[in-house]
């Protein structure tokens, strides 16, 4: 910046607040000017994208300690006076004259950048920057008409990761569990109902800090397999014993389901040994709908008789011998 804009533009008056303002007042006015007159809310407006310009110079030298006092130290020398390219007129200087502010101050106004190489803002042609502290004011400070000439977007930190197991029960009624940090703190987990094994649970917050705040906690969950049920998707699997006569005549059978009640299942006459029943809407219940109950049936064959039965049972093998269930087996395995 050219000295003599130090002495022409008065950067409280731009920012709206006195000359005694605190940092706090002066990084306030800046964010809510920046938001209103940022060249993007105003697209193709000169006046609106000058002001922003001239917001964030007296942002840049006001914000900083040592800049804002050299800055007063300049307005108070130089009120009224005009710069030449040797120094201000009536300070000592012509063209070959004494020194100037551009001496007295070194290189302060060389390119742009402090004698310390402080951060001292540079504008592009658009004069769209913001300082990096104010680049959430526009999802992460995007250039002048998207030309990407602001700070990067701040990120959030990096997930991380952990696993546990829960009970078979859990995972079809939801749960809570805790899992310990190494600081000692627990973080809460909850395991929504219908949850599967292996499923990813996404706890936000949790995971490593970051400029645009946490990460997440992705919890993997194991689920206990049940010694009954089996979860085929959202169905559920389970394998019921009936009798010879119950397969051969039909019946209708009381089996167990997952709400700890039973539910009544006919079994046609003459069902097979492996065929399998589906009771609707008796499986697992997700968000997104409802499962059934797939029942197995296996034909159950009694390993002792009493003479009745095996009475009875040979009655019926020669009132049936003609049936050969193993008929079209040759058929089958030919090659």
């Amino acid at each position: 910046m050219a000295s003599q804009d130090w002495v022409d533009k008065d950067f409280y008056k731009i920012l709206g607040v006195p000359k005694d303002a605190s940092d706090a007042d002066i990084k306030k006015a800046y964010r809510k000017l920046a938001r209103k007159y940022h060249p993007d809310q105003n697209q193709n407006d000169a006046d609106a994208e000058r002001m922003f310009k001239d917001l964030s110079e007296a942002y840049s030298v006001l914000s900083d300690a040592e800049e804002r006092q050299q800055y007063d130290a300049i307005r108070a020398m130089g009120s009224g006076a005009r710069f030449t390219a040797g120094g201000p007129a009536g300070a000592g200087g012509g063209a070959g004259g004494g020194a100037g502010f551009e001496d007295i101050f070194g290189g302060l106004f060389g390119q742009g950048a402090s004698p310390r190489g402080g951060r001292r803002t540079t504008f592009n042609a658009g004069g769209s920057n913001i300082p990096p502290e104010f680049a959430d004011l526009f999802g992460g400070g995007s250039g002048f008409g998207g030309g990407g000439f602001g700070a990067p977007p701040p990120t959030k930190g990096a997930d991380r990761t952990a696993s546990t197991t829960i009970s078979f029960a859990g995972s079809i009624n939801g749960t809570v569990i805790g899992l310990r940090e190494p600081s000692g703190e627990v973080v809460e987990v909850r395991v929504p109902a219908g949850v599967k094994d292996g499923q990813k649970i996404r706890v936000r917050g949790k995971g490593q800090p970051g400029a645009a705040g946490p990460g997440d906690l992705m919890v993997t969950v194991h689920v206990t397999p049940h010694d009954f049920f089996t979860r085929e998707d959202n169905n559920i699997r389970i394998h019921v014993p009936v009798t010879f006569p119950e397969a051969a005549l039909g019946a209708t059978i009381e089996v167990p389901t997952l709400t700890s009640d039973t539910v009544r299942l006919k079994v046609p006459a003459g069902t097979p040994s492996g065929r399998t029943l589906r009771v609707k809407g008796r499986g697992v219940h997700t968000s997104k709908g409802n499962g059934d109950l797939l029942v197995t049936v296996d034909v159950a064959v009694p390993s002792h008789l009493n003479k009745d039965a095996r009475e009875a049972v040979e009655a019926f093998a020669e009132a049936t011998k003609g049936e050969d269930p193993r008929a079209s087996l040759a058929a089958k395995a030919r090659l």
